[in-house]
């Protein structure tokens, strides 16, 4: 290994290969999740402890079936491999591969191993392997690779101890290459590495494939490898079909007499019998809608006591700093704005956490790969393709990585309708929004003593967003014109009990990040909004005692109501409740007054702002400080209709409204990089609000 302090360990596979479970357990805790250089794709690293004294970074490369890109997330792959010069590039790379479907697995094996990398072959799913006859003679498949080759049962651990040996033990080598591109364009790939002073044949090779999709070359650069291409006959497709080939007969000769199949012995496969019941055309569809009714049941049900304390803990929290604390606007700010905001979001990392274990088991089962395969006839009849239900499935979860996900996605019209519908599915951002709504109009009641409401009411609004964007989406398909055609082709991985670490490191994280990245805008909007609803011109907010007695002065109130009235009058002539009022004839045709107004637009910057706003508009000078923000919003009434603010129309026509809007600056951001200008997510946001305000308008006056 390379004599840096911290020597890079690079993990590459194909997708469900079992890469991430190996991350896992090679960096715990101690991992961290950026952007690769330049471009908006996950990166995982971490760190890893070899032994007592050798400390290694482990990068987690996105999921791929060849160096030769098909999408943004796999060219990332080559461009680090591939480069050298790259601060990315490893020491060691490890090939992680599911051995049940070894032949194929080792394609891209081949292909690394040429780029002349110290490689570790890595031989996971071991125990399906001894389930499936199989048998592979690792110790014969590393003499013939001449490469060290570990197996692995990477889900339980297993195989993790004798790998971080061999990584510390490996040492660089000339191996000998797999496919023999110098025999195929010597004059060329000679050209190149004299021009790029090059080594290795196979990255000459590769550069002469790939140097239009590679952007660390400058125009110059590429310029000349086309006239290199050009004067030799480089046939890029032709050499590409020919390398194909002689890699699958070199692996043929690889495995030959070490692996080997006993068929007498295969055993009918659960996966076989699994597949024939959950994508069976008519019961595949149930048993997926089943699965969804029983998700939302849970996060109501198992959601409801944690959540029920954490508001209840901040209010006491607030209430007794406010009575610890002396007077002033610092304890006001901290009371009455910083608490109360953060507290309307983790109140929701129950359900969060719930949410996202859900999520995490059925990947780890391999079921979401079903959810994929079952839908691909539903979505192409709606403009879209199989490829489209992963952005959409992860839209569940959040738009941004939603969105990135479109790059899998080959066709330009699919993948366009594709990312201009995702943000239709409802997010865990409006899960805070869904359920303090949904809480605060539909009874907490069972039907047929198992079907709770509110769980029921919860899967409607997911529904509506799914319903909402592939009617969109079909709508686009007549829009957009193109000839192009797509197909769509899938592995679906074999069936397997969930990591429960994986499915817990999965919540944990993706709890963490929605609260950190929403607390920051919550805490900065939950100050600035206390200062505006706190402060307002002229005098009347250091007068409002005056002018509340001397509005009332001929009615019998008592002490508390007198209060309260001052308060309300302080709020509604704040710049906030100015600026409230100033935009409440827009709002009022769906039932909303002036503070639900701010609510609508400081939640802009992110839906789940919403929650924080409503927790903080309702805490200023509140009388009543040990009531939560459920209980402050119950209670307001409309000083119109001397009814209850939040009644069935107005609650659910807010619930509309947030299930179609477009509130989330980030989402903008991530769609005007993917579209490379600012006409489709300025589309997005006028179709979207558009269609929020009219929905909203036909439920409130239709209910009303």
């Amino acid at each position: 290994m390379s004599k840096r302090d911290i020597p890079k360990v690079a993990l590459v596979g194909n997708p469900n290969s079992g890469k991430s479970s190996l991350f896992n357990h090679l960096t715990g805790l101690n991992q961290r999740i950026g952007n690769f250089p330049g471009v908006t794709v996950d990166k995982k690293t971490g760190y890893c402890s070899l032994n007592g004294e050798t400390k290694a970074e482990i990068i987690d490369l996105p999921g791929t079936y060849s160096i030769y890109p098909n999408s943004t997330d796999e060219k990332i792959v080559y461009d680090i491999l591939g480069d050298k010069t790259n601060p990315l590039h490893p020491d060691v790379v490890v090939v992680i591969v599911d051995a049940s479907n070894f032949k194929r697995n080792l394609l891209l094996f081949t292909q690394i191993h040429d780029l002349n990398i110290p490689t570790v072959l890595a031989l996971n799913m071991m125990d399906i392997v001894e389930k499936t006859g199989l048998a592979i003679d690792e110790k014969k498949l590393s003499q013939e690779l001449g490469v060290p080759v570990i197996p692995m049962k990477a889900r339980k651990g297993k195989g993790i101890d004798l790998l971080k040996k061999t990584l510390v033990e490996i040492c660089p080598a000339n191996y000998e290459p797999i496919f023999k591109a110098h025999d195929h364009a010597p004059e060329a790939i000679d050209k190149v590495k004299e021009a790029f002073s090059i080594k290795d044949d196979y990255v000459a090779y590769q550069m002469l494939q790939q140097y239009r999709i590679n952007q660390a070359l400058t125009e110059n650069e590429r310029n000349l490898l086309a006239d290199i291409s050009e004067k030799y006959s480089f046939n890029r497709d032709e050499l590409r079909r020919k390398e194909t080939l002689e890699r699958y007969a070199a692996i043929n000769y690889f495995i030959d007499g070490a692996v080997k199949e006993n068929f007498t012995q295969l055993p009918k496969r659960w996966t076989q019998k699994l597949d024939s019941i959950f994508t069976h055309k008519i019961w595949g569809y149930f048993i997926f809608f089943l699965i969804l009714f029983l998700i939302f049941q849970s996060i109501f049900a198992w959601a409801t006591i944690p959540m029920d304390f954490i508001d209840l803990t901040f209010s006491e929290l607030s209430s007794f700093l406010k009575s610890t604390l002396p007077e002033g606007a610092l304890s006001d700010l901290l009371t009455e704005g910083i608490i109360p905001g953060i507290g309307g979001i983790v109140i929701f990392i129950p359900q969060i956490a719930i949410l996202f274990a859900f999520i995490a088991i059925l990947e780890e089962t391999g079921y979401m790969s079903r959810v994929v395969f079952l839908m691909d006839k539903i979505m192409r009849k709606f403009g879209l393709n199989g490829k489209s239900v992963v952005p959409l499935i992860s839209g569940v979860a959040c738009a941004i990585p939603a969105i990135m996900a479109t790059r899998t996605i080959e066709n330009w019209k699919e993948r366009l309708i594709t990312i201009f519908v995702t943000p239709l599915m409802s997010c865990s951002a409006r899960l805070p929004v869904y359920t303090i709504l949904i809480a605060l109009i539909i009874p907490d009641k069972t039907i047929f003593g198992i079907f709770n409401l509110q769980g029921l009411a919860l899967m409607g609004m997911y529904l509506l967003g799914f319903a909402a964007a592939i009617i969109s989406a079909l709508i686009m398909r007549f829009i957009l014109k193109t000839k192009e055609r797509s197909f769509f082709v899938m592995e679906l991985p074999t069936y397997k009990a969930p990591r429960w670490k994986n499915v817990g490191m999965t919540m944990y994280e993706k709890s963490k990040t929605f609260v950190l990245e929403a607390g920051k805008i919550i805490l900065a909007i939950s100050i600035v909004l206390w200062v505006l609803a706190s402060y307002g011109p002229g005098d009347q907010i250091e007068n409002a005692e005056a002018y509340v007695q001397a509005e009332y002065s001929t009615v019998q109130l008592t002490q508390e109501e007198i209060e309260n009235k001052i308060e309300s009058y302080k709020l509604e002539h704040s710049y906030a409740g100015i600026f409230g009022k100033a935009i409440e004839p827009v709002i009022r045709p769906l039932g909303y007054d002036w503070k639900i107004g701010i609510a609508l637009i400081t939640s802009f910057a992110a839906r789940e702002v919403f929650v924080g706003t409503m927790a903080t508009i309702y805490s200023i000078g509140n009388v009543d400080d040990e009531s939560t923000i459920k209980n402050r919003m119950k209670n307001e009434i409309n000083p119109e209709t001397g009814k209850v603010r939040y009644d069935f129309a107005t609650g659910l026509s807010l619930l509309v409204f947030y299930a179609f809007a477009m509130q989330c600056m980030s989402t903008m951001a991530v769609v005007y990089r993917e579209t490379k200008g600012w006409k489709w997510p300025l589309a997005q946001l006028v179709y979207m609000t558009g269609l929020a305000y009219v929905s909203a308008l036909i439920i409130y006056q239709s209910l009303s």
